[in-house]
Parts: structure tokens; sequence; C-alpha cells
């Protein structure tokens, strides 16, 4: 069987649609038409306007081939595009009809076609390949293999604005009654903003505005008398709202209900509109635009309005709104019944987590309305919109806070010690205490747009145990060295758990977890309250769509990374703690006999003196359970928190602009085998710096009343801002175009300050641990497309395409690792 290499970017079929009756060709018009230079040395255009068949049209060689040494497949083409396009163009056809039992059967093959009509274009994948540096980078060495990746891309984010489009207001409209009719581009899928002219650089090619923007409208030419307008709801009823603000509620692959045969099909386009209408198309196309007229080809001619003053052909008729929108509720069989709202949430908006934008901007010195304690003079004012954190919902801070004040009452925090708290914890507390911080956080709570932009700030993500006993030594003090941590809370959202599993449904189960989660999170409060540690939930439990991807790419990826508990004696050590303290809920007669049994008969101490012995063990040990009665039903749940894992992990330093930060040699590992799997190799940065930081130990002081003694002095300041540097250079450098002084200049730094540090933590007094601590700067960065993947997926714009830079922390005391010296040269 022969293989397809001319690939049809816009199916022939489609194109079909678009010729005068009885003709077989269409007017095609370049608008970037190839030069000659003839033998005078003149340069003269190539021809520009001609008639073509759909062979010779929206045509490209090898587009979506795929190559595997010298044999190339067609797959994509035949069996991809080739099963999406036929139900595609019986859906068009369905919706150019009034059949509304069709609409309903053909409904999901019109998005999907759209979807992947949107994509497969030659702009659609220079965006797409924008989203992948290194794929771009990998073209000009190993151009299959590149193109191979693409095509796996292409297909991982499939449906990647169905969500967006479903939910918003669906009209046709119709040229039946014009003189000039609707033309096809070479990019047909056009999104109209009118707040973003072709000018403005969000429209520089390949980009085009965001579906998700509340006054984007996608348009789509069924044919050359249809036009498909898609709108966000909220646009439709408002116009006057932000048109280049994300929409409410604007998550991709978000399971939601619509009505199929809800479509608005009452408008007949006068030639002035159609007119304008094929303005934007040709405005957005990226080379060739095709029609069944040629004067159809030229609306420029015509329009004479502003881009802006094109919307109020585009908006669908106020007084057919009320066929969209609206809350919805579906009864089940078994009794369940399923509620959303207009946006396609499931539960209402929780009023105690809303907070009133400013109806100006505030001063300097006020409270910042994003809610990170900070004025806004230091925080907000000077980043643009895009890169603030939302002010309209209460930030992580301010939940953490409010839980923490909950916590207070709840506990008595007050007025009780931790012996108090312990003894005192009844399984209706940890019932509340969980169902407190469950009500802090609805699971479709948008959590990038309450998390840090990359804005040059210096700032970590923690990844590693969550136990309190080992998040004490290092991230705790993190801050003073490489500014605000982001960690993971250590507290679950209980209605993401299997229900026969749910603290709030089962607190007994939960009574050990119960108290190393409340112990680690009053060890985070201080600093998460001075503006040092960022908290937040685990991203999955708000996008059950990235959490199936993230667990899809850490299973496949578990194959070639092997680790067991005693790579890592902290962890280990900690483990068999926590085992040893299960032993401790036995009853305490039965324990005492089985504790007689293994030491052997010739002991001489008697069962009660036991019993008092172990009473005592547990008073000491200030994570066990004090409860008086015995835990022997139902079990424990014993949970090791290593979090966020490796693919969250980049997805947050990414989102946000930091580095990865850990003290689990696991974590390290799985980072190293990122930079194994790039078919373009890393180079080191900053070797000199490295070298300087992996020479001598540092010290990291323990808990939040040491931190707090040398936080102000000005040389944990200076390591910050010499961090924020260090990672800067490497983010926007490459092995090319290096600067050899900063380079000396920035190890001779680091040299002064850790020097200036351990003097300061020795005369300060204060408990400290000392660390080794491996560094490593790379040009390109840790990176992994899959990584990029989920961060499309969650609608992320503004973020890094690579993490630049990881350190991890090691006791001082703990033997060197024999790859240390290789981590800090490669």
């Amino acid at each position: 069987m022969s293989v397809t290499r001319k690939n049809h970017y816009v199916p022939q079929w489609h194109q079909e649609r678009f010729f005068t009756p009885g003709m077989k060709t269409h007017c095609l018009l370049d608008l970037k038409p190839p030069s000659y230079k003839g033998r005078d040395g003149m340069v003269s255009s190539g021809r520009h306007l001609f008639n073509s068949p759909t062979s010779r049209a929206f045509v490209e060689q090898d587009l979506y081939s795929t190559f595997f040494g010298v044999e190339i497949e067609d797959e994509i083409e035949k069996k991809l595009f080739g099963d999406i396009d036929r139900r595609g163009a019986d859906a068009i056809r369905a919706f150019c009809a009034d059949d509304q039992r069709a609409w309903h059967e053909h409904f999901e093959d019109l998005f999907e076609y759209l979807d992947i009509q949107k994509l497969r274009t030659p702009k659609g994948l220079a965006w797409l390949r924008q989203q992948y540096p290194e794929i771009g980078r990998l073209g000009e060495m190993l151009p299959g293999v590149a193109q191979n990746q693409l095509m796996l891309e292409m297909q991982g984010i499939r449906m990647l604005n169905v969500t967006t489009w479903t939910t918003g207001v669906r009209e046709i409209v119709s040229a039946e009654q014009a003189g000039v009719k609707f033309i096809l581009s070479d990019h047909p899928v056009t999104v109209y903003n009118h707040a973003v002219p072709p000018s403005d650089a969000r429209n520089r090619h390949p980009r085009d505005p965001s579906t998700a923007l509340k006054g984007s409208q996608t348009l789509f030419p069924l044919g050359p008398d249809h036009l498909l307008i898609l709108t966000n709801l909220e646009y439709a009823k408002d116009p006057a709202v932000r048109p280049d603000a994300k929409r409410t509620f604007a998550r991709n692959y978000q399971p939601t209900m619509v009505s199929t045969i809800e479509f608005i099909k009452t408008r007949y386009l006068t030639d002035d509109q159609v007119t304008e209408v094929n303005f934007v198309i040709k405005a957005r196309a990226d080379r060739y635009v095709a029609g069944s007229r040629r004067k159809d080809l030229y609306p420029e001619k015509v329009v004479s309005k502003s881009w802006a003053d094109l919307r109020a052909t585009f908006l669908p008729p106020a007084d057919e709104l009320y066929r969209f929108g609206g809350e919805m509720f579906a009864s089940f069989d078994n009794g369940d019944v399923h509620y959303q709202d207009e946006f396609g949430r499931t539960e209402k908006p929780r009023e105690w987590l809303l907070k009133a934008e400013p109806k100006a901007q505030p001063r300097s010195r006020d409270y910042c309305p994003c809610g990170s304690g900070q004025p806004f003079g230091n925080c907000c004012r000077d980043k643009p919109v895009h890169l603030r954190m939302s002010w309209t919902q209460k930030s992580t801070r301010e939940r953490n806070m409010m839980f923490m004040d909950a916590l207070t009452l709840l506990f008595e925090l007050e007025s009780n010690d931790w012996d108090t708290v312990r003894r005192e914890m009844t399984d209706d507390k940890i019932a509340r205490m969980y169902g407190l911080y469950e009500a802090l956080w609805p699971l479709e709570t948008d959590l990038l747009s309450l998390m840090p932009k990359p804005d040059g700030k210096m700032r970590s993500v923690y990844t590693g145990s969550l136990h309190p006993k080992l998040i004490m030594e290092f991230a705790l003090g993190a801050p003073l060295y490489f500014g605000e941590v982001i960690i993971q809370n250590p507290f679950m959202i209980s209605r993401t758990i299997q229900k026969d599993k749910r603290p709030t449904e089962h607190p007994r189960q939960y009574r050990g977890e119960a108290l190393k989660t409340l112990m680690t999170f009053l060890q985070l409060m201080p600093l998460v309250e001075a503006g040092l540690v960022t908290l937040i939930p685990d991203p999955c439990d708000f996008d059950f769509h990235l959490r199936d991807q993230m667990m899809a790419m850490a299973r496949a990826r578990s194959q070639t990374v092997k680790f067991g508990p005693s790579d890592d004696p902290r962890l280990e050590t900690v483990m068999q703690e926590d085992m040893r303290r299960m032993m401790l809920n036995m009853p305490k007669e039965t324990l005492a006999k089985r504790m007689l049994e293994i030491a052997g008969d010739d002991e001489s101490i008697g069962i009660n003196a036991l019993v008092e012995f172990i009473e005592q063990m547990k008073v000491d040990d200030m994570l066990a359970i004090l409860q008086g009665d015995p835990l022997m039903d139902g079990g424990q749940f014993e949970v090791m928190k290593m979090a966020p894992n490796f693919e969250i992990a980049m997805y947050l330093a990414q989102a946000t602009g930091a580095q990865i930060l850990t003290d689990s040699i696991f974590r390290w590992r799985e980072l190293q085998a990122a930079l194994a799997r790039r078919h373009l190799g890393t180079t080191p940065a900053l070797i000199q710096l490295q070298r300087e930081i992996a020479s001598t130990q540092v010290e990291f002081p323990v808990g939040h009343q040491a931190i707090f003694r040398v936080l102000n002095d000005r040389s944990f300041r200076a390591m910050e801002s010499l961090f924020r540097a260090a990672f800067a250079y490497t983010a926007s450098r490459t092995a090319d175009n290096l600067k050899p002084n900063f380079e000396a200049q920035l190890a001779a730094r680091f040299r002064r300050e850790r020097d200036s540090m351990k003097s300061l933590i020795a005369s300060a007094k204060v408990p400290a641990i000392a660390a080794r601590l491996t560094t490593a700067f790379r040009f390109g960065g840790f990176q992994d497309n899959t990584i990029n993947r989920l961060l499309l997926m969650s609608s992320s714009e503004h973020h890094l395409h690579s993490v630049p830079m990881a350190t991890l922390i090691e006791r001082w005391d703990a033997a060197p690792r024999a790859d240390n010296a290789k981590s800090r040269v490669h």
C-alpha cells in the first residue's frame, strides 16, 4: 500500500463545499507568494491568485508523516484524521440543515473535528512547537525525531478547547440572503477577540488569543453560506466585561452537561456583515485564503471599521441567550442528583472565599489585594495584570490563616499544651478538623490563579517527605537561602478520597495520621504568615484530568527509576519509628505480654511495670496517640507523604518560575533521569558556583523561632539575591553566550555570604543542622515534554518551558554519595 505524504490540513471534502456549483476549482489567494530573482538581478513575485483544485490547495509535504529510520508512516493521516474527517463531514452537513435529531447524533463529532482542525494546520502545529522549545531545537539536529514527538504531543492535547466551546453560546449564521459568501483560510478555526487586534503581540504568529478569554469568539465557516460562531457566555450576556480576562471556571477537559440541540439559527447576515467576517478570517490566516469568487477574497477594500468595532457583527442576539446557561439538575436511578451552574461548576461559590475587587488602585502601603500580606508597593504594583495572583478570591495564605484560627478554637491551642491536644483529640474533632479544611478548598478551585507566576522573584518548589520530623530539618530553613518556598499542604481534602476511607467519615482510622499532619501544619504556619512559605493543596485534588494524566505518566516513568527505603536513611528511620509507634496503639496488656514473650522468660520486670513503661513511652513520643481506648477495629491509615511527585513538582516549578528543592535522594535521581531522557543534552552552567556550593557545609536553623532570629540579617537577604541572579542567568543564557567575570563574581559572593551566615548562626546561638548542598544549574534546564503538556491542559499561559535550577539538601554527617562529584561537574 502506498504511503500518503501530501497532507491536506484542510480536508479536500471541506474545500469542495466552497466550490461554485458545477465548478471543480476555487479561487486561491497566496498572501505570501514566493519571490524569484531573474538573470538581470531583478526580484519579482510569483503568482498570488489562481484557480486551484483541492489537490493543490491547503496541502503540505510530510506535515503528519512519522519517521522510523528509513521507514515513513502515514498512520496519523489515514487512521487518526481519516476517522475524524469522516465523522466531521457528516456533522457539518447535519448542522447546515435543521434536523435536531442529527444535531444530537453528531454533536460530539462536530467539536472533536473542530478541535483537531484548529491544531492540525501549519499555524496550529507551529504554535504547538512553540510550547515545546525542546522539539524546536531538536528539529535542527534530528528532524525525524522532532516530528515524531510533535505528532505525539498533537494527539496528547486533543480536545483541548471542547469544554470551553460547548459550554458557551453556539450560533450558526447564514449568508444565504447575501451576495457575498464566506471564505476559507488555511487556519479555518479563527479566534476573534475585539481587544486583541492582529498587531497585538499576543497575536504574533503563530499565536491566537486563547479561547478561554471572555471576549474570545471562535469562527468556523461550515461552507459558503453558514458560519459557526462560539461565544463565551459571560461576554454574550455582558459585552462590557473585560475581554482579555479569563472566563469564569476556565477549565479544560471538565466533564459537563450541555443541551446538544441548542443552536441559535435566526440570523441572516448582510453583504457588509459577511464581508466583515471575511476580513477577520483573512487577517488571522497564515498564508492562503480561498473562495468561490475572487472579489470575496479582498474584504479589506470594503471594510473600514476598526478591529474593535467589528464585534457587533459577531455578538449573538440577546433575546436568544435564554437557551444557554442557568442551573441544571439531573437525577439518576440510584438517587444521586447532579448539579451544575452556567459555567459548569458542580458547587455554588463559597461566599467566605470571595473578595470584592478594589474600585481604585491601592496605595503603595496598603495591604496588597492578592492576599500575600505584603504592601501593594512591594507586591503587585509593578507586575503586569497577568502575573498577579487573584484579587477576587482568598489567597492560599489567607485560607491557611483562616484554617489556623479554626484549629486554635477547635483544640484550644492558646491554653492547651501538645500533650493535652493529643489526649483530647477525639474522633469528632478529627472529623471536624478535616471538614474545616475541606470547606476552604472547593473541588473546583482554580489553584493556578492563586499561585505566583514567573515574575523574577526567587522561589523554590519543595518536594520531599512531609513528615514533621523531616520537614523541620531543611524545608523550614530553606527560605533563608532560596527565597519563597512552595510546600504542599499535608492535609488531604476528604472528598477526593473514596468514601469508605475518608477522615470525615472514619476519623478513628486517622488518629495517628491526624497528629502528624497537625504537627506539620503547626510547624509551617509561622513561616506561612510571614510570607516565607506558600502552603498549597495538591493540584490534582481540583483537576481529576490532571491527576489521571499524572498517574499515567508516573507509571510509565517508574519502569526506569528504582528506589527502596534503604536508599534514603532519613526516610527509613522515620518509617521504622512510625511502625513502632503503631504497635503502641495495641491494648497495653496485650502489648506488654507480647514484649515479655519477645524478651524471654529470664526477664524480671512485671507486667504492671511494663504497662506503666509503655504508657510513658507514649507520652514521651510527641506523635503517639494518647486516647485511652485501644485501636483494635478498623486499623489505622499510615500515610507516607512524598509530595509533590516528580511530575507535579516540575509542573509547579514551571508554573511559578521556581527551582526544584528536595532533601530526597529518590527525587534527585528522578531529576537526573529527566536529563537522561532528553534527546538533546544539557550543558552545566555556573560550574565555579556549583563547586563552591558543594565544597563546605552550610547551616540550616531549626524551628521557626531560630529562623526569625536571623531572618532580617543582610547576609540572608544577600544569599537570596545571589541565587535569584544565578537562576535568571541560567534561564536566559546559553553555553555559547557566557559571562566568565559574572560567573566568577557569583562564586566569590557565595563564599563571602556563606561565611557571614555561619558566623551569624554561631553568634545567635540558635539550633542548626549542618547540610551539604548539591545545586545543579543547566542551560536548557530540567525539562520533560509531558510536563509542558500538563501545563497546556491546565490552561496555563504564563510559565517556564523548563526548570533551570535544582538543589539537593543532605545532612553533612551522612555518607557522601558516589554520584556527588559527578553531579557537580556534569
